[in-house]
C-alpha cells in the first residue's frame, strides 16, 4: 500500500482547504482508510518495486521520459532527501549545508542590527514630528492679536527650554533657580504666562504693561529668559526641519540597505532548505544511523495544456516518487568475506486531474506557501520587527521618497493592498491566514468554461497514467493483467 508523502497532515490539510481543494481520502494501508495530504484526483495509480542495488535513476528518468514524449509541461515541485548520520552521504551534505548556514547567520546579524537601529530612526523622527507640532502650533498662533493667541503650545516649549537649555532648577541661573535662590517668586509664573510674540516690539510692549504691577528688577531677568527663550525657538525650529529632512533621507538609505542584505540572504535560504535533510524521513524507522541507508521524496507535476478564452484547461498528473535503501549483510563465499548489500525500494504514485490554470497555480502556489512554512522560523523574526514598526515607517519612507500622493491613491483602491511586511520581504513573507484564492464565477463565465474543457482533455492524463503504470510493470518484469 501507499506510504504517507506526508506525515504533517494537519498543516497540509489545511493549506489544501485554503486554496480550494478537496483532500483524497483513500485507503492507505491494508483495509484502514485516512487522509493523504493531496488533492482529490480523478484516477490514481501506484507502483511499488523493490530490488537488489535497485538505483533510483533508472524507473525515475523511465517515468520522466515517458512524461515529456506525452506531456507539454513538466515541473519539479519537490526534491528533498535524508541520510542516516554515519553514511558518507551524510557528511558531504552536512559540509555544503554548514557553509551556507554560515553565510545566512553572517547576513542575519547584520540585518539584525540594522533593523534595531531602523527603530530608533523611526523613533527619532517620532519625537522629531512631535516637536515640530508644537513649533507649528505656536507659529499659528502669531496670526492673531497677541490677547487671543494660546499658550498651551508655547508653554510645552518654554518647558523644552527651562529643561534642556538652562539645566531646570539645579541651575541658580535658570527661571525655577533664581525663583528659589534669588526669590524671583514671581519669575516663573510671568515667564509660562506670556504670550507667543511676533516680534521683539511685542515683547517691549507686554513688559511694559506689566511695569505698574510688578518689580523692575524682576522684569529686567524676565526679559532676559524671554529673549533667551524667542531666538532658542527660532534657530531650534529651523534644526529640527533640518534634522528631519536629514533623517528621512538616512532612513530611506538604510532601509535600501536592509533590503539589499534580505535579497542576498533569499537565495541562501532556499539552499539551506533544499539541503537541509527531511524530518519524516530522518525519523522514520527504515532511516537506522548505522546503516550506509538513505530516502529521497521527488514530486513532479507533468500537464498538457488547451486555451480556453483567457484561461485553460490542463490535463495534469501529479507524481510522487518515494525511494529508499536498505543494508542486508551478505556473505560472499570467494573468501568467506561478508558485504553489505544495498536493497532499493521505489514507489511511484500517480495522480489525474482536470485543472485551470488558475488551480494550476494555486497548486504550485501551495507549495511555496508549505516550503516558507518550514523557513518561516527564519523570516519570521525579521517580519515580526517590520510589523512591530507599523504603518509609521511605511509613511517616513513613502514622504522621504516624495510619493505622498501614493497614499491618497491607496486609499481609495483599498482591494489587494499589500501590507508592508510583505512588500519588504517579497517571497518570504508568512502570512497570519492564506486568503483563497480560488473565486466562483457565475455561470458560463471563463473559469467555468476553462473547467468544462479541463474535463473534456483530462481523458489524455488518465490514459497516459494508466499506459504509463501498464508499460513499466512489463518493462521491469512485474505482474500485470
Amino acid at each position: 500500500m501507499e506510504s504517507l508523502f506526508y506525515t504533517g497532515l494537519e498543516s497540509r490539510t489545511k493549506l489544501l482547504k485554503d486554496f480550494g481543494f478537496k483532500e483524497e481520502y483513500k485507503e492507505v494501508i491494508k483495509q484502514q482508510f485516512g487522509k493523504t495530504g493531496f488533492p482529490k484526483p480523478i484516477k490514481a495509480y501506484t507502483i511499488t518495486l523493490e530490488a537488489y542495488d535497485l538505483s533510483l535513476e533508472e524507473p525515475y528518468f523511465w517515468v520522466l521520459d515517458q512524461f515529456k514524449e506525452n506531456f507539454q509541461l513538466v515541473e519539479k515541485l519537490e526534491d528533498s532527501f535524508a541520510a542516516a548520520e554515519n553514511s558518507a552521504f551524510f557528511g558531504v551534505t552536512q559540509q555544503k549545508l554548514g557553509a551556507q548556514q554560515d553565510k545566512v547567520s553572517q547576513f542575519l546579524a547584520t540585518t539584525g542590527k540594522m533593523i534595531k537601529e531602523l527603530f530608533q530612526m523611526v523613533r527619532e523622527l517620532r519625537i522629531i514630528d512631535e516637536r515640530l507640532q508644537y513649533y507649528n502650533e505656536a507659529s499659528q498662533q502669531l496670526g492673531k492679536d497677541i490677547g487671543n493667541r494660546s499658550r498651551s503650545a508655547n508653554v510645552t516649549l518654554k518647558g523644552f527650554f527651562i529643561d534642556l537649555v538652562q539645566g531646570g532648577a539645579k541651575n541658580a541661573a535658570s527661571v525655577f533657580g533664581m525663583a528659589r535662590e534669588l526669590e524671583f517668586l514671581t519669575l516663573p509664573d510671568l515667564f509660562f504666562d506670556a504670550p507667543p510674540f511676533r516680534t521683539v516690539e511685542e515683547l517691549d510692549a507686554h513688559l511694559k504693561g506689566l511695569e505698574k504691577d510688578f518689580n523692575r528688577n524682576v522684569l529686567r531677568v524676565l526679559e532676559r529668559h524671554l529673549r533667551q527663550f524667542i531666538e532658542w525657538k527660532k534657530r531650534t525650529y529651523q534644526e529640527h526641519k533640518t534634522r528631519r529632512r536629514f533623517m528621512l533621507q538616512y532612513l530611506l538609505q538604510h532601509f535600501e540597505i536592509i533590503k539589499m542584505y534580505i535579497n542576498w540572504i533569499k537565495p541562501y535560504l532556499r539552499h539551506v532548505a533544499a539541503l537541509t535533510m527531511k524530518e519524516k524521513n530522518m525519523s522514520s524507522a527504515d532511516m537506522i544511523s548505522a546503516f550506509e541507508g538513505s530516502m529521497l521524496d521527488v514530486e513532479v507535476l507533468v500537464r498538457k495544456r488547451e486555451p480556453v478564452g483567457k484561461s485553460g484547461g490542463n490535463a495534469c498528473i501529479l507524481a510522487t516518487f518515494s525511494y529508499r535503501t536498505k543494508v542486508e549483510m551478505k556473505v560472499v563465499q570467494d573468501g568467506y568475506q561478508r558485504g553489505p548489500i544495498h536493497i532499493g525500494k521505489f514507489e511511484l504514485n500517480m495522480r489525474a486531474y482536470a485543472w485551470t490554470d488558475e488551480q494550476v497555480e494555486n497548486y504550485k502556489k501551495l507549495k511555496e506557501q508549505e516550503t516558507l512554512m518550514l523557513m518561516g522560523d527564519v523570516s519570521s523574526s525579521v517580519q515580526q520587527a517590520m510589523e512591530a514598526l507599523g504603518k509609521e515607517l511605511d509613511f517616513y519612507l513613502e514622504e522621504a521618497r516624495g510619493d505622498k500622493s501614493k497614499e491618497k491613491e491607496e486609499e481609495k483602491e483599498e482591494p489587494e493592498q499589500k501590507t508592508f511586511a510583505e512588500k519588504f520581504l517579497g517571497d518570504f513573507y508568512t502570512p497570519k491566514k492564506v486568503k483563497k484564492e480560488i473565486k466562483k464565477g457565475a455561470k458560463g463565465s471563463n473559469e467555468e468554461a476553462a473547467a468544462a474543457k479541463a474535463d473534456k482533455i483530462v481523458g489524455h492524463a488518465t490514459f497516459h497514467a494508466f499506459n504509463i503504470y501498464k508499460n513499466f510493470k512489463k518493462s521491469h518484469g512485474m505482474t500485470q493483467w
